[in-house]
């Protein structure tokens, strides 16, 4: 089982969700990084659980803990491991689906591949393990910060509720100001009455959420098999119940003549920028210093809190009874994953340029190591 992501910038990450703990192993990043804990820890209570009525009601601190790789408030170039404990886990509530799979969740997959699987809240499938990539795409954010990369993510669509403003048009910051996470305050209030509506009958909705990238120097990227769409397409499909990736004008430029679509090159303060960006701030796999935006799609929650028909692990038909603690939609807590996993991404590819290119970037001059 792969459980390590990145070239340069690697981390591995490892716990179940009902295990004693969750953690991640990070190594390559680079020595002299200010470790910002209270950051780290802000970005782990973006994503806890209870956060809300439309959240799971799993009830669980997130306090992270640094094993090894910082002294004296800065990273030392060796491995940093960081660990969250699990607290309030509540194991009887999978007993009945001990032998049994429940529909759309990887009970069967797990159990065919490897012939054992650990059901409690779905194991290591379970979506308890992106605590470990939270706390890693953090410590990845203190690294751009001083190439003067941000990452901003909201959700834009719950079900068919959408946003159909671009995000240049809105004001990002209000999406941290409600609890689903989106930047248009009406529409988060509708979003949030259409969730608990969803919550109370029992089943779950899915949704979409954008990501903006803004301050990408010239140059993250490598051409043919590691273009940086491919690498963000990569991590975000590697999120639980992610179904889709776009980026740029994505699915809707097909609609568009090539004439329309093509985003025209103008000198300004003798730099090379576009006209428009329907590429995305990517072109032949690497990044052109546009803004980079994309979409992530992620389905219902599979778990419902209703009777559905499956088979259990000796082929008997048999019905599976929805318990335990889950969210009905994943959108807003999806939102700080989105960002660590673009975050991980680009601090790899940034590294990658600096060990094999050596590419001055003007940003580069406010990395201080």
């Amino acid at each position: 089982m792969s459980s390590t992501y990145g070239k340069l910038f690697k981390i591995s990450t490892f716990g179940e969700s009902h295990g004693q703990a969750v953690g991640v192993v990070v190594d390559g990043c680079p020595a002299g990084i200010p470790f910002d804990s209270e950051f780290i820890q802000s970005e782990l209570d973006r994503r806890k659980p209870g956060q809300s009525r439309i959240t799971t009601q799993r009830r669980e601190a997130d306090e992270f803990q640094v094993v090894s790789g910082v002294f004296e408030g800065k990273t030392t170039g060796t491995p940093i491991a960081m660990l969250v404990w699990n607290g309030d886990q509540r194991s009887k509530d999978y007993s009945h689906i001990a032998q049994q799979f429940r529909p759309s969740h990887a009970d069967f997959t797990y159990q065919a591949k490897y012939g054992v699987r650990d059901y409690r809240g779905g194991g290591r499938s379970s979506a308890r393990e992106t605590v470990a990539r939270v706390a890693a795409g953090a410590l990845a954010k203190l690294v751009l910060k001083n190439i003067g990369i941000d990452i901003k993510a909201y959700v834009s669509q719950v079900g068919k509720l959408k946003l159909e403003k671009s995000y240049q048009e809105l004001n990002l910051a209000l999406a941290e100001e409600n609890a689903v996470r989106c930047p248009d305050p009406a529409l988060a209030q509708e979003m949030f009455d259409y969730i608990d509506e969803t919550r109370k009958k029992g089943d779950s909705i899915g949704g979409i959420v954008d990501c903006v990238v803004t301050g990408t120097p010239v140059g993250l990227g490598e051409p043919v098999f590691d273009k940086l769409h491919a690498e963000l397409g990569k991590a975000m499909l590697s999120i639980n119940a992610v179904k889709g990736f776009e980026y740029g004008s994505g699915f809707a430029g097909v609609e568009m003549y090539g004439s329309e679509h093509n985003d025209e090159f103008f000198i300004e303060d003798e730099q090379v920028k576009t006209k428009s960006n329907h590429s995305g701030g990517i072109q032949g796999g690497i990044s052109n210093g546009a803004d980079i935006y994309f979409r992530t799609a992620f389905k219902p929650v599979a778990t419902i809190m209703q009777d559905q028909a499956s088979v259990d692990q000796e082929g008997n038909t048999v019905t599976v009874s929805g318990k335990g603690r889950h969210d009905p939609c994943v959108v807003p807590r999806a939102v700080p994953i989105v960002e660590a996993m673009a975050a991980l991404v680009l601090v790899d590819f940034y590294l990658r340029n600096r060990a094999t290119q050596g590419l001055a970037y003007e940003q580069e001059e406010k990395l201080e190591f």
